[in-house]
């Protein structure tokens, strides 16, 4: 049986809107075996025991690239990452399936080939690759081809995820965006995103709340977010390095300092008086990413 464990990652990062990602140490691990026959599910809601499954969709389009043909299924689920909630869900799936189905077909495909794959299943690659190489990434797509960079983040940060109860889809929160937008906005996120990328590398930690602005999609999303700005005010006010909505949210997510102990705890306390049972989660980069089983394991992103 083949195991895959892929992390949660937290896309846009404030500024960097579809292109941003960075993977953190919350893992989805999936199980998976050729059987005789059949399509075979455990460890999920029956609701998600069928070939709308996105891990066997993804493993499917997997299998037609490559012109392989199981017999049958057994797809087991450990799930840690909360779906819809902003931290990837979608993408450890997709990725996860992929990785699954190119080793059941004998590893045919390279790295740059399950990204690209991985990418176009998911519709984008700002989550699947940081879900894919660990660490933070910046990346496009261009001309049907994804293109990527690692960024190396200094020693000295970590993160806190404020996940609340409730689900928000990305084809909903993508509804609220706007169809064009005002050249000084971009000309703003552009900036902000190059401060960050900066920042992090060179850990200047002090300018990330400057960097974490954004004017492309947060204050559209905040709408469905009860309690948004009040969360974002408060962690401010704990003097946290930066906040940003994690993906297309609900989560938010703040970068505090390595030595801060007490952020996790205050901020709870701030959650407990509020709706939707928000929880504080301390998280940390994840710099593996995508791990399979096997002992000659995926030499990924060299």
């Amino acid at each position: 049986m083949i195991e895959v464990r892929v992390p949660a990652t937290s896309a846009n990062m404030g500024p960097g809107f579809d292109c941003l990602g960075i993977a953190v140490n919350m893992y989805n691990r999936f199980f998976v075996e050729e059987i005789e026959e059949g399509l075979v599910f455990e460890g999920c809601e029956d609701k998600f025991k069928n070939e709308d499954n996105l891990i066997y969709v993804a493993m499917k389009k997997c299998f037609e690239k490559l012109g392989y043909k199981p017999t049958g299924l057994r797809i087991k689920i450990e799930s840690d990452i909360p779906v819809c909630r902003g931290l990837g869900s979608s993408a450890s799936c997709v990725v996860g399936g992929v990785v699954c189905a190119n080793e059941l077909a004998g590893r045919i495909l390279n790295d740059q080939e399950i990204l690209a794959l991985a990418a176009e299943i998911e519709g984008h690659p700002d989550n699947v690759n940081p879900a894919f190489c660990g660490g933070m990434t910046a990346s496009i797509t261009e001309d049907d081809k994804v293109f990527y960079t690692n960024v190396k983040v200094k020693e000295g940060i970590k993160f806190c995820a404020l996940v609340p109860d409730f689900t928000l889809s990305t084809e909903k929160a993508r509804a609220v965006l706007p169809k064009n937008i005002d050249y000084k906005n971009g000309i703003f996120n552009v900036g902000r995103t190059a401060l960050l990328i900066s920042a992090l590398n060179n850990g200047d930690f002090h300018l990330i709340k400057y960097a974490c602005k954004d004017k492309l999609h947060e204050d559209y999303r905040a709408q469905l977010i009860e309690n948004f700005y009040s969360v974002k005010d408060e962690c401010e006010r704990l003097n946290c390095l930066g906040v940003f909505l994690s993906g297309a949210g609900p989560t938010i997510m703040v970068m505090i300092r390595e030595e801060d102990n007490e952020f996790c705890k205050n901020i709870q306390k701030f959650l407990d008086g509020l709706k939707n049972n928000w929880e504080a989660k301390e998280l940390r980069i994840d710099s593996v990413g995508t791990v399979v089983n096997n002992p000659d394991q995926l030499n990924k992103c060299s």
